[in-house]
Formats: structure tokens, C-alpha cells, sequence
């Protein structure tokens, strides 16, 4: 396309700022609109009373060299990100009081052996080794699912490329295998132990347990703490805020309080965008970091093929029970990893299993003196919460008590002391986070990963993409990261315009791009 043809950008979500830093740079006139006064979505911050909350996501990784954070911030201009490495990467905690540390280094061995015993190294194995061949695959953005013949042709000159990189090991059969069997193929053998803390961990990960998530999918799933976590200054919602100061840098422009309300069509195609405060902006292409429910509400009698026969609800899929929640320091032994998750009971979810994720000591911005933030959540099913929403607030409110009552109290598992030291706790159920994010009922971490081949692409239409967790990859900052650069990369192909975005995949020799803490 013409560098000068408008781009309007619906959601300030990081997938939907990486494709605009990367139009930006590359020349285009982009513009995001973005419903808050702050960006990231799903993976910002939100201010009350001192505290700066994470409002959903907590778990940042993939800004190692060469990773898909390092990716964008060399594609965008970004020179450093606001983050400081962490090791370990958290702890969990399974019933009946065994705890595991996750660590990113080689303490992990004697680690997972202690917990579950010298047979299980061979499940482990399995996972580093495909989980670094998925990862090295990844970080070339394949366009998948291909749309287009030529997104049929450069993902198999990558598939190529990465094949040959490694030819034994890509054509182990047990690699070709697991594009169609679950991450319990792997466990038939495995103690309960570990069966169960792989469970815990895909659930947060991929959004579904052993059983049904894709082998493939699960064992990268899986890598996030080999990988390594890092912590942002200010909380998560610094990586959107760092995307949003580059767009802005390469000459575009980021709208707060801006509500998109429709798109609108002429002759089939985007031609501009209306927000609720009655603003117009011109748009000969749009992309929606929306999900594909808020896009089809946008779109009014122009809704792509794709979205038209969408369930009334998302389905399958999850929403969130948080509660956030200040906190005496004192409480907080000084070498407590900041990320726990707490496994009660099965199944998993619904308050029977927590994650928790404290503020450093060192980022005194995100709360007032001598305190901390913590944000716990858990999965929970989206119906029963709107229908008694609805239909029955007096037993919304007892069972928005109950859950409270619930995750506090698997939470003293990690802070014995957290209820008497706490001067704020806020709980928010779908209901709320639907209020804060615009996302319908509530929905988060995108479609549970059980199958490679029904992933999402993100070309909807003539002129209209869709960016974020609904796509493949899928969910996490990383994940949607990727995706956002395979988008940014898709348009420009569009205008024959590859050139005009510098994405260098080698792993960098120059200074790190993460402070190590």
C-alpha cells in the first residue's frame, strides 16, 4: 500500500502496537485508538488508591537474544526494554504441602528429580528438546494458518529453512507425531506428582490441561522459566506503554479514551472508523486487537465470513476470578520468588488453583512506602457469572465472597500473614474485567491450545486484520508480540513493502536489552 494510506489500529493491546510500531517505522500513517487512558489491555496496570495493579496478566518472557521480544524491539526501534530478569521464575505448590521451584538454569534438574523422581527426566528431555525446535520455528512469524498463496509459499520456504537447520532432529518421528496427539502421550507413565503440576502449569499457559493440550503447543508452553521471566518497571503494562513511546517516535499516533463504536464500509472495504465520542478516522486498512466477538459487533452488516457464525459466548474458553491486593512488605520474606501458583484440589480453576504475583521491593512505584501489590487469580467458567449477574445480584455478590474467601485462603499457603497485612483487597469477576478490558464477557488468554489446525489467521477480510490471543500463536506478551509482527509483515507485503521492515533474527552480540537483577 501507498506509505501514506491511513492505518487505524483498534485496541492498545500489545499485539495490536507491535504491528504499529512496525507500520509506523516501515512509513505508514497509523493511528491507535485505544478505549483507556493507559494502554495494554490484558497486560496493563490500572492505579488505586497508591497501588499499581496488573490487571490481568503477570508472567512476561521472551526477551532473551534472538527471542520474540528481542525481535520487536529491534524491528521497532525499541533500544532497551524496562525489565529486569528474574531466576527462579516462580514456585508451585501442590497439595498436601510439596512445593517445586521453577528455575531457568540448571538447578532445574536435581530440582524436578527431588520432586518427582529420576524417571521423570525423560518427559522433561522431551519437552526442552521439542520445545526448542517449536521456539526456533516460531520466532520466524510463519504465517499460520497460510491465507494467501504467498503466505503457502514463504512458510515453506521457513519450514524448509528451519528443517534443514537441524535435519535428524526435525524429522525424529516422534516430533511429526505430536502435531496430533495431546501432552499426555508423554505422561502415561509419569507419578501423579507430575502429571498434575504439568496440568497446573499448561493451565496458565495454554489454557488447558495435559489431556487436551497439543504436544507441540504444550512442551513451548511448558519452556516460559527456561526461557526466562522478567520483571517491568511499573508492572506488565510497561511493555505496551514502551510499544505505544514507539509508535508515537516513528510518527504515529496513539488516541486515549477513544471507543471505537463501528467501522465503516464502502464498496466492501474499510474506509474509516467511528468512536463513541462521535470521531471519525479515515482507515483504508484496520486491525482489530479485539476478539473476534467485539470485531463482529464492529462490523454491523459487513461482517467477515469468518465471525458470522460465531456462538453467542466464547466457547471453549475462560474467564478470570482477580483479586488485588496491598500488602505489608513485612509479611513478604526478602528472598521469596514473586510468582506462585497454588494447585488446592481437581480440577483446576474455579478457586482450585491460584496464581499470585507480587510487586518487586525494588519498583517503589508501585505502591506506597513500606507496601506491595500482589494480584492473585484463578479461571473460572464466564456463565454462572453473568447469569446471576443479571438475574440474581444478591447471589452474585455471596458467590463473588465465597471465591474471595477461597483463593485468600489458598494464598496463605504462600503469605500466612497476607489477611492481616493487607489494607486493600479488591476482588473483580468476568463481569469486571469485561468493564475494564471491553472484552465480551469477560474472556481471557484466547482459545485453549488442544489443536495446531484450528488456529486463528489474522487477515478477516479486504482491509480488515485481527491482532492479539485469538490468533495463532495465541496467548502471552510473547505470543502476541509474534503475532502482531506476522501481521505487520502481511501488510506490508500486501504493498510488495518487505524492505521497509528491518526484522533481524540473529541473536544479538550488542548490549542487553533486559537489566539482570
Amino acid at each position: 500500500m501507498p506509505s501514506r494510506e491511513p492505518v487505524v489500529v483498534i485496541g492498545a493491546g500489545i499485539g495490536g502496537l507491535t504491528t504499529a510500531a512496525l507500520l509506523a517505522q516501515a512509513g505508514l500513517d497509523v493511528t491507535v485508538l485505544e478505549a483507556h487512558v493507559y494502554p495494554g489491555g490484558c497486560a496493563g496496570v490500572f492505579f488505586h488508591q497508591g497501588y499499581r495493579f496488573e490487571a490481568g496478566a503477570t508472567l512476561a518472557g521472551g526477551f532473551y537474544p534472538g527471542g520474540p521480544m528481542d525481535l520487536v524491539a529491534r524491528a521497532a526501534g525499541i533500544e532497551r526494554w524496562p525489565a529486569h530478569a528474574d531466576d527462579p521464575a516462580m514456585m508451585v505448590h501442590l497439595p498436601h504441602g510439596q512445593s517445586i521451584t521453577r528455575y531457568g538454569d540448571a538447578r532445574r534438574w536435581p530440582e524436578y528429580a527431588s520432586a518427582f523422581g529420576e524417571p521423570a527426566a525423560a518427559f522433561w528431555r522431551w519437552q526442552e528438546r521439542t520445545a526448542d525446535a517449536l521456539w526456533d520455528l516460531a520466532v520466524r512469524t510463519p504465517a499460520w494458518p497460510p491465507q494467501t498463496p504467498g503466505e503457502v509459499g514463504a512458510l515453506a520456504g521457513d519450514g524448509l529453512r528451519w528443517l534443514l537447520a537441524d535435519l535428524p532432529s526435525r524429522l525424529h518421528p516422534r516430533l511429526l507425531a505430536d502435531a496430533f496427539r495431546p501432552v499426555a502421550a508423554h505422561l502415561q507413565a509419569a507419578p501423579k506428582a507430575l502429571r498434575l503440576f504439568v496440568d497446573g502449569q499448561l493451565l496458565i499457559a495454554a489454557q488447558t490441561t495435559s489431556a487436551h493440550a497439543n504436544a507441540l503447543y504444550g512442551a513451548a508452553a511448558l519452556d516460559l522459566p527456561r526461557r526466562g521471566v522478567v520483571h517491568l518497571t511499573g508492572g506488565i503494562g510497561a511493555i505496551a506503554q514502551t510499544l505505544a513511546d514507539a509508535v508515537q517516535r516513528h510518527g504515529g499516533k496513539v488516541r486515549y479514551r477513544q471507543e471505537v463504536s463501528r467501522i465503516i464500509y464502502a464498496d466492501g472495504q474499510p474506509v474509516a472508523v467511528e468512536t463513541k465520542r462521535g470521531q471519525r478516522y479515515p482507515a483504508h486498512t484496520v486491525i482489530a486487537n479485539l476478539t473476534p466477538w467485539n470485531i463482529a459487533r464492529l462490523t454491523g452488516d459487513h461482517t467477515p465470513a469468518a465471525l458470522q457464525n460465531l456462538p453467542d459466548a466464547p466457547q471453549p474458553g475462560w474467564g478470570a476470578f482477580m483479586i488485588y491486593v496491598g500488602v505489608d512488605e513485612r509479611a513478604i520474606p526478602p528472598d521469596l520468588p514473586l510468582h506462585h501458583q497454588v494447585l488446592a484440589r481437581e480440577p483446576l480453576g474455579e478457586g482450585n488453583s491460584i496464581f499470585l504475583s507480587l510487586s518487586p521491593a525494588w519498583d517503589r512505584g508501585r505502591a506506597p512506602a513500606g507496601r506491595r501489590a500482589l494480584t492473585i487469580s484463578t479461571h473460572t467458567a464466564l456463565a454462572p457469572w453473568w447469569r446471576l449477574f443479571r438475574y440474581d445480584p444478591r447471589h452474585y455478590a455471596q458467590r463473588k465472597s465465597n471465591y474471595a474467601e477461597r483463593m485468600l485462603r489458598a494464598a496463605e499457603r504462600v503469605l500466612p500473614e497476607l489477611r492481616a497485612a493487607a489494607d486493600l483487597i479488591l476482588p473483580g469477576t468476568p463481569v469486571t474485567f469485561q468493564r475494564f478490558t471491553r472484552r465480551v464477557q469477560g474472556w481471557v488468554g484466547g482459545f485453549p491450545q488442544t489443536d495446531l489446525f484450528q488456529a486463528w489467521g489474522p487477515r478477516l477480510g479486504a482491509g480488515l486484520w485481527m491482532v492479539g490471543d485469538s490468533i495463532f500463536p495465541g496467548q502471552s506478551t510473547a505470543a502476541v508480540a509474534l503475532g502482531g509482527l506476522r501481521v505487520a509483515r502481511a501488510i506490508l507485503a500486501d504493498g510488495r513493502a518487505n524492505e521497509a521492515l528491518p526484522i533481524d533474527r540473529r541473536a544479538s552480540t550488542d548490549a542487553p536489552l533486559v537489566e539482570t537483577t
